[in-house]
Formats: structure tokens, C-alpha cells, sequence
């Protein structure tokens, strides 16, 4: 195998899908199987001291194989797709030296989009556009200029959360330094030439099944300490202004504390989010023609073919072997 993987392009296991489906187990299993390393390509477990919310994998899990991408910034550090496939890409590259397959697992489509075709080209951020919007995000909220974003970009408006600051100006100041949207220049970028030759695994069940495990996790991470852990972040003084402090879980745990949510109607909004996100990673997954849907407990069955894959390259054939998840 280590021949293979030192062939041409550094070859990439990706197991990706829909919150609480169980990718990390799988990714681990082959890991084992396949003497590989994990990249985790999720948007959350890079921050340090998030820890329930983010479904990290746990210190067993961790000491079972070799993690890489977790743990590696604190929650007030800005971070975003170009740093991630930059910093991830070394590692594969790090692990394509070695004789290491590199077993890519998360849930944040865009950076494992990122880190597989980069990020289109595009002039530098003007400071005066950016500081004008960050001057109006200051003083409205994000929510004021994700609305200026849907009348001028709603392809891209709709992609992104109403609370995401970041990429909400990020758009809004490509929009306005040149001219187009940034979906137009996404779009032209999408026949970029992968950087490295990838085997792309998605996980699906049954839409129930991944509500009721959906509902399981929330329950799981409350018992486990997750107001705790927000009250913590808190008090250490990350805001809950931060992007890393509104995203799912977070936001929720931080509007009970701080605007006396009711606890019954936090746990409901947290769960209906998560589906919602869940739904929204699904949609994002099956755009993509080389993904190979399989259900987790038959991982097994693509053994053969990411055996072949790494030895000569040859692609999986993209068929639906698992269930199908009408989420």
C-alpha cells in the first residue's frame, strides 16, 4: 500500500454526511484497517475548550489513532476555509510522506471542498469595504447584512446562516470590491483541478433514524455538561458575539444564560436546528456526482474497492449501497 500512496497525487479517504451519523467511528475503523491518520474537517472541534458541543472525538478515540485538525485554536481566533485547506493540506502532504493514508472525516462541506480544489482566486479585501462592513454589522447585526446579501447574491445568502458575520461579509466584500457575486465566482471556480485524488465515502440512513439520533445527541451532550461548558466560555470572556460561540449548541446554551430563553423551548430550538443543519449538509453532499452513499454498518462492503483505489487509483463506483436518506 505505501507504494501506492506515494504514487503521483497524495490519494484521500474522505468519510463525510449529516451530524450524529457516526463518522468518526467509521473513520476510525479504517483507519485501522488501512494503517491511516485522521484530518478532521469540521468547522468546531479546531477550537479549543469546546469540547461537548462540538462532539470532539473523545480521548480514547483520540489515543485509538492519531487525530489531527482538532484542538487547534482558541474560539476568539478567527479561522476560515482557506486557512483550513492550507493547514490540513500540509498535514496530507506531511502523511502522503510518510506512507500514511490520510482518512479526511467531518461535516463542513466547505472545507473539505477547500482543501480538495482550494478556494477561487479573488483580490485582496479592501480595508475601507471591510471596515464599512463591519462598521454596519457592529451597529445592526449580522442579520441587517445578510439582508443586503440576498438582494444582491441570493444564491450565496442562502448557503450561509443569517448569524455567520464572517462569511456574510466576506461575500458582501467580494460582491462590492469586484463587481459579481461570489457564488458566480464559486461557480467558475468549480472545474479546478482536485489537488489530491480523493475516494469520497458519504454516510446516509433513513431520515428518522438520523432525527432520532439527532435528538439522542442533544440529549447526551446535556447530560454531559454542555450549559456548563458555555457558562465556562462565558466567563472566560468569549462572547457570545464570537462566530464560534453562534453556532449550533453554543448560540442556544448562551441564549438561556444570557436572555432567559425558556429551557424547555432551548432544548427544542437546539434539536430543530440541528436537524435543519443536518438537512442542510445532506444537500450540499449530494451535489457532488463522486460522492458513494453507503450506510455505516456496511462500510465494510467498500473494503475491495478502497483497497484497489490506493493501490492503483482506480475510482469506487458511485452507486447507492446504503439507505437512503430522505432528509
Amino acid at each position: 500500500m505505501e507504494t501506492g500512496l506515494r504514487q503521483n497525487r497524495p490519494r484521500v479517504i474522505v468519510v463525510c454526511g449529516p451530524t450524529g451519523i457516526g463518522k468518526t467511528r467509521t473513520a476510525i475503523q479504517l483507519a485501522e484497517r488501512f494503517h491511516g491518520e485522521i484530518i478532521g474537517a469540521d468547522s468546531m472541534q479546531i477550537y479549543r475548550c469546546m469540547d461537548i458541543g462540538t462532539a470532539k472525538p473523545t480521548p480514547a478515540e483520540q489515543a485509538c489513532v492519531r487525530h489531527h485538525m482538532v484542538d487547534i485554536v482558541d474560539p476568539d481566533t478567527p479561522y476560515d476555509a482557506a486557512r483550513y485547506a492550507r493547514d490540513a493540506g500540509n498535514v496530507i502532504r506531511e502523511l502522503h510522506d510518510r506512507g500514511v493514508l490520510p482518512i479526511v472525516a467531518g461535516g463542513t462541506g466547505l472545507y473539505i471542498k477547500a482543501l480538495i480544489y482550494g478556494l477561487f482566486d479573488s483580490r485582496p479585501p479592501d480595508p475601507d469595504i471591510r471596515r464599512n462592513l463591519e462598521d454596519l454589522a457592529d451597529a445592526h447585526g449580522p442579520s441587517y447584512l445578510h439582508t443586503q446579501l440576498a438582494a444582491c447574491d441570493p444564491q450565496a445568502a442562502a448557503g450561509i446562516h443569517v448569524n455567520d458575520r464572517f462569511r456574510i461579509i466576506r461575500a458582501l466584500e467580494t460582491y462590492q470590491a469586484t463587481g459579481r457575486p461570489i457564488s458566480d465566482h464559486q461557480r467558475q471556480h468549480r472545474f479546478a483541478q482536485p489537488r489530491f485524488a480523493t475516494a469520497k465515502v458519504g454516510l446516509i440512513m433513513p431520515r428518522e433514524d438520523i432525527y432520532a439520533r439527532i435528538d439522542r445527541r442533544v440529549d447526551q451532550m446535556v447530560a454531559e455538561g454542555l450549559l456548563e461548558e458555555v457558562r465556562s466560555l462565558l466567563a472566560r470572556g468569549y462572547g457570545a458575539e464570537l462566530k464560534s460561540m453562534q453556532s449550533i449548541g453554543y448560540r442556544h446554551m448562551a441564549d438561556h444564560l444570557i436572555r432567559g430563553v425558556d429551557w424547555a423551548e432551548t432544548l427544542r430550538l437546539l434539536k430543530r436546528d440541528t436537524r435543519r443543519y443536518a438537512k442542510r449538509q445532506l444537500t450540499w453532499f449530494r451535489a457532488d456526482p463522486e460522492m458513494v452513499w453507503i450506510a455505516p454498518d456496511q462500510i465494510e462492503s467498500l473494503q475491495p474497492d478502497l483497497e484497489s483505489f490506493m493501490t492503483n487509483g482506480q475510482p469506487i463506483v458511485n452507486t447507492q449501497r446504503g439507505a437512503n436518506g430522505n432528509v
